[in-house]
């Protein structure tokens, strides 16, 4: 699998479980375990994105929603 498709994956895959979290969290249904672990895994594959595209500054950003995730997790565990 050529790093340009893993790219594209990592882009989409993280944008969609992105909105999902967003629609998870904002409907307040009680799926915050499922919305934060939404969350959690976009921002792993939005970090592979960054890095593989060696985009640092969108790399790092997402250290900052990996940890609001795992807040979230413990929070709501």
């Amino acid at each position: 699998m050529s790093s340009k498709t893993i790219i594209t994956l990592c882009e989409v895959a993280g944008s969609v479980l992105a909105m999902a979290y967003a629609l998870l969290i904002a409907s307040n249904t009680g799926n915050e375990i499922l919305g934060f672990s939404l969350l959690l895994i976009s921002a792993l594959l939005f970090a592979g994105w960054g890095f593989l595209d060696r985009r640092w500054a969108f790399f790092a950003l997402q250290f900052f929603y990996a940890a609001s995730a795992i807040i979230g997790l413990i929070r709501w565990a």
